[in-house]
């Protein structure tokens, strides 16, 4: 890409910046018209909400103010790289993406889009997509030389199902072809794909693995999310509740960049809200299981008891485990809650438990819905918490850009 093109490329800004969801809009609508079978691989629920078009708005943009050096986005582009590879995107399918959104550009902006700026969006599209596809293919590679590991779907038995609330059922999977599977990292998720009949159309999601890492199963944890027409978010959730033991369903390997280090002996702090807690049990399992047992505060919140999932599984390990510190936050304390010492009124304030969290060198795991993070990770710096030391992981379209 020559300078004049990044000058016509940083020139759309404006219109990106005001338009940017109009133009995903339209590009969404155009290519599943031109190609409906593509709607089996995305979202529909995030469709229907927008926060797939809002992300990809945000991303364009990002890529456009970033045009002189995109370099700098390499951290976000490994994160989507990693969800491509687990819902097994193809090189093919960024050349329908890129027709169909520099067809947009040149419909909804318009006149002011001139073939000069359509040639210099190509140029910049294919350059990232040649980025991605790049980036993709190592992944690819590096997935399939992992023991047990494989590209792609793979079918999976659902062999044990667990209420741990009233709205989050476990999901207990294992290999329909009882060869072995992969180990995985505390805190990654797979991909799930099942087939909807409200939507005629197979649907993946991604769910965190919620136990540490064992050789005979994968384990889910799912909150039944509630479906209102016309958006069809909850569907998948719904799906999955209405199964099984036995049911059998398709799996990616697990994936994802928001995990546990490797052999790091610092203190873990963990922070989660809802079913945000499912990738941080997998973190207190996998160190409970571990002989570092390195000092560890859990801290959760929730509406109620009744939807608290796993609350006498973290009351048992505290007992056996020196080294784990709990605080749980309910917006509703029932009267029979109010003797217990675990529990807080009100949503997470971690500044009610900042004696315990201020450990020297802790790590800081976040997860839970957009506004719990940004809140908590807003709280850890006003605490003056290392920025380097917090990490967290945002369910679906990456709508959040914190570090």
């Amino acid at each position: 890409m020559n300078t004049y093109q990044k000058e016509l490329i940083k020139a759309t800004i404006p219109i990106l910046r005001e338009s940017g969801e109009d133009l995903t809009n339209y590009f969404y609508a155009r290519m599943f018209k031109a190609h409906p079978e593509l709607r089996n691989m995305f979202n529909m629920g995030n469709q229907a909400n927008g926060r797939q078009k809002s992300a990809l708005a945000n991303a364009v943009l990002a890529y456009a103010e970033n045009i002189e050096n995109p370099g700098v986005l390499i951290g976000v582009l490994k994160g989507i790289g990693t969800k491509h590879r687990s819902l097994n995107i193809q090189p093919d399918q960024y050349k329908i993406v890129g027709t169909h959104l520099i067809a947009s550009i040149g419909e909804v902006v318009g006149e002011a889009a001139t073939q000069e700026i359509l040639d210099a969006w190509t140029v910049a599209f294919y350059q990232l997509a040649q980025i991605m596809i790049d980036l993709e293919k190592g992944l690819y590679e590096e997935n399939i030389e992992k023991p047990g590991s494989w590209n792609g779907w793979r079918k999976f038995i659902i062999k044990k199902i667990v209420q741990e609330s009233t709205e989050i059922k476990s999901f207990y999977l294992y290999p329909e072809d009882g060869k072995a599977i992969a180990d995985f990292h505390a805190g990654q998720f797979i991909s799930v794909q099942v087939f909807v009949p409200e939507l005629d159309l197979l649907q993946p999601r991604q769910y965190s693995l919620s136990s540490a890492s064992n050789a005979e199963y994968y384990r889910i944890s799912v909150k039944r999310e509630s479906g209102i027409a016309p958006n069809p978010s909850g569907f998948v959730s719904n799906t999955l509740h209405s199964k099984s033991e036995g049911d059998v369903i398709s799996i990616s390997s697990p994936a994802g960049l928001f995990h546990l280090e490797k052999d790091s002996k610092n203190p873990l702090v963990l922070i989660s809200g809802g079913v945000g807690l499912t990738p941080m049990l997998s973190m207190l399992e996998t160190n409970l299981s571990s002989i570092q047992n390195k000092k560890t505060i859990w801290i959760h919140g929730c509406r109620n008891e009744s939807v608290h999932a796993f609350k006498n599984q973290i009351i048992d390990i505290k007992k056996e485990a020196q080294h784990l510190e709990t605080f749980t936050f309910y917006d509703k304390v029932e009267s029979h809650d109010e003797t217990s010492n675990q529990i807080i009124k009100g949503r997470v304030d971690l500044h009610k438990c900042k004696e315990a969290i201020l450990l020297e060198e802790a790590k800081f795991y976040i997860c839970g819905p957009e506004m719990f993070i940004k809140t908590q990770y807003e709280a850890l710096i006003n605490l003056n918490v290392n920025q380097a030391n917090i990490f967290y992981e945002e369910f679906g379209p990456q709508l959040i850009n914190l570090n």
